[in-house]
């Protein structure tokens, strides 16, 4: 499920899903692949792709790609979030608070694969509604970009 690679710029890589679509034509039907994946330094950056093609490696390289293009900053306090958050993307609605250190990452599947990259170690996390893939992570990416950053550089709420 989950496949970690390390690249120039020690940027991490996660292959989340790899689902298989067609499309009916007057021929018959036309598979391609489609791939989820985020990408993280561990650091506080954090972005996630989505790639389509007819093959397996084509479809997560353009995943890969698009989710370097759309980084965003998350504020980190000691490898935990600054407080708790919601966020909230269709059906999906996740929920994040912060946790004492040696906690860990308590979150399921696609939440826990963003929260890795993004580099927060301690976190208590759940995703309520629809589970699909696509949207807790894009749930996920809307609460951490819930953060502001301040002149001085420490995190504000919305």
């Amino acid at each position: 499920m989950a496949h970690i690679e390390k690249q120039a710029g020690e940027l991490q890589e996660k292959l989340i899903a790899v689902n298989r679509v067609s499309k009916t034509v007057k021929g018959g039907r036309i598979f391609s692949f489609t791939a989820l994946t985020v990408v993280g330094d561990g650091n506080g950056r954090v972005g996630f792709g989505y790639g389509k093609a007819r093959e397996v490696p084509a479809a997560i390289q353009k995943a890969m790609e698009k989710a370097r293009r759309n980084m965003i900053n998350v504020a980190l306090n000691n490898g935990t979030l600054q407080h708790p958050v919601k966020g909230v993307h269709t059906g999906s609605r996740v929920f994040m608070q912060p946790a004492s250190e040696g906690t860990g990452i308590i979150a399921g599947g696609a939440m826990r694969a963003v929260l890795e990259v993004a580099g927060v170690h301690n976190v208590l996390a759940k995703a309520y509604g629809s589970t699909n893939p696509i949207n807790v992570v894009r749930a996920t990416i809307d609460g951490l970009g819930k953060y502001e950053f301040s002149r001085n550089g420490r995190c504000q709420a919305w």
